[in-house]
């Protein structure tokens, strides 16, 4: 699955299956460590806002659940055009009035916002973009997840130790379908050739990702 330039709502997969694979990666790089404040945090994680992409560099993405059905998705690459664009671009029009529009009308009096998406009934939506507009920066920030095969190459790269294929496949198959459990998640990471696991840390990080329960 690809992601065009600039992106287009029907580029992501359901709200649901990008949180679940999301997760799936903030729970395996979740660690002690990283939990303290005072600090800019970077790598992928999750906090009771939600989810956090953050490669130090060039790319940042924060995905929130607005209840029932409902999330937004916003952040930036450096290959976004959206915000030099002339003439400016309004991100937020069209946009429904439960998206943290305090939040967002900050970063953008920063300068430091890319793109915003928003998911309800069951459809992205985003606001329209100029034909001029080359690129909002969707594609290098969210390809990571939107690929299921990146995804599976991720969980079982050398960052988290090599981990066989069947078992990405089934830790990410439980995490899409929300049924993954800690028991279940330990099982398949504790294993000679990995790293240690942080497991308060794992476990603290799939509870509040929601990975096992209906959302």
């Amino acid at each position: 699955m690809t992601i065009d330039r600039p992106g287009l709502p029907g580029d992501l997969p359901p709200a649901e299956v990008l949180w679940a694979r999301w997760s799936l990666v903030a729970v395996l790089e979740a660690t002690t460590a990283d939990e303290g404040e005072g600090h800019h945090r970077t790598g992928t994680w999750v906090d009771d806002e939600g989810l956090h992409l953050d490669d130090c560099g060039c790319t940042w993405w924060t995905f929130e659940e607005r209840g029932e059905g409902r999330y937004v998705l916003y952040g930036e690459d450096e290959s976004s055009g959206v915000k030099w664009h002339e003439p400016p671009v309004d991100m937020l029009v069209g946009a429904p009035d439960w998206l943290p529009h305090e939040s967002l009308q900050d970063l953008l009096k920063g300068w430091q916002l890319g793109c915003v998406y928003w998911y309800e009934n069951g459809a992205w939506a985003r606001a329209p973009y100029p034909a001029t507009l080359h690129d909002d920066g969707l594609d290098c920030g969210m390809s990571r997840f939107v690929d299921r095969k990146d995804v599976l190459r991720t969980i079982a790269d050398s960052d988290h130790g090599a981990m066989p294929a069947h078992d990405a496949e089934t830790l990410l198959t439980h995490a899409e379908a929300h049924r993954l459990t800690p028991d279940l998640l330990m099982s398949l990471v504790d294993a000679p050739d990995r790293r240690e696991p942080d497991r308060p840390a794992m476990t603290r990080a799939l509870e509040r990702a929601g990975l096992n329960r209906t959302r």
